[in-house]
């Protein structure tokens, strides 16, 4: 280093200028890349090739890694046997939902707590990230009491999009998130927006929101994953098997569903997430890791 500081790694530079040194970390480097590539790739595998098997070949005691005999109507099959497309219809609705709910209460609060900075702000900021430590089946019995009868207002949301949309909304994650990024932007920004006559709410919309578009992404994809695969809440609060999203749905006609068309529509289920992941992937990184601005 310039500095003459020294930086501390993991394999020295003396091994890494001779050839045995270089081969070893790459062997290590290339091992440890493919290994994790397939903890996380082969049970996506396993699912779409299961469903391309027969209920037969799904059954033996000894199972197979590729099918002996191709049944790719098992997708055609769960789609149109159980009505698929409905229950991705509630998924979309309530990930929609979710999204919007969360935007507007979590950039709110964030905002607040950043810009704002009303009194005891960090003593709120804290008991929203205590709300993490906590795992969430401790708060499934009072969410549901909550849901359930509503304090105030006294309404039953049991049954309807806002038992999933109104819980989701409060996101401490996502709040410390935004919030973060939020204390990146200049005050000089802000200063110069209220010299010109803008409300706090103008400063939000023109100024704050067009440079948080990185971690907004992050948020959004967050939210609608969030819900996407959430399984146990929709379980709880929508009982209706008609307002029912594709995971409880799923789960609930897997008794009378052939093993191959429950394994297709698992790979239906999971494919829009894989498909947001792999196009927002990037923007995802570049959120997390946005932690300043240039001037």
């Amino acid at each position: 280093m310039a500095d003459g500081t020294a930086v501390r790694t993991l394999v020295a530079p003396t091994e890494m200028s001779r050839r045995a040194g270089r081969l070893i970390h790459r062997f290590v480097l290339t091992s440890t890349l493919v290994s994790f590539t397939l903890a996380f790739v082969f049970p996506l595998y396993w699912m779409a090739s299961g469903a391309l098997k027969s209920s037969a070949e799904l059954a033996r005691s000894a199972p197979t890694l590729t099918p002996h005999s191709w049944h790719p109507e098992s997708y055609s099959a769960a789609w149109s046997s159980v009505g698929l497309g409905h229950y991705f219809l509630n998924t979309l609705l309530l990930a929609a939902g979710a999204w919007a709910f969360q935007l507007v209460v979590d950039v709110s609060a964030a905002y607040a707590l950043s810009k704002l900075r009303p009194a005891l702000g960090n003593v709120v900021l804290g008991m929203m990230l205590a709300t993490l430590m906590l795992p969430v089946s401790a708060l499934l019995v009072p969410t549901y009491l909550t849901v359930v009868d509503v304090p105030l207002i006294h309404v039953n949301l049991i049954n309807t999009p806002f038992a999933v949309w109104l819980p989701a909304a409060a996101n401490a994650f996502n709040i410390f998130v935004l919030k973060r990024f939020f204390d990146q932007i200049p005050a000089e920004l802000l200063d110069s927006a209220r010299i010109d006559g803008a409300g706090p709410v103008r400063v939000l919309v023109s100024v704050v929101l067009p440079l948080s578009r990185p971690v907004l992404a992050v948020v959004s994809i967050f939210a609608v994953v969030g819900v996407w695969k959430d399984f146990l809440w929709p379980m709880l609060v929508l009982p209706d098997p008609a307002k029912q999203p594709i995971t409880v749905a799923l789960n609930r006609l897997a008794i009378d569903m052939p093993a191959n068309q429950l394994l297709a529509g698992m790979v239906m289920a999971s494919i829009p997430l894989l498909v947001l992941f792999l196009i927002f992937q990037r923007h995802i990184l570049a959120g997390l890791t946005a932690g300043s601005l240039k001037g």
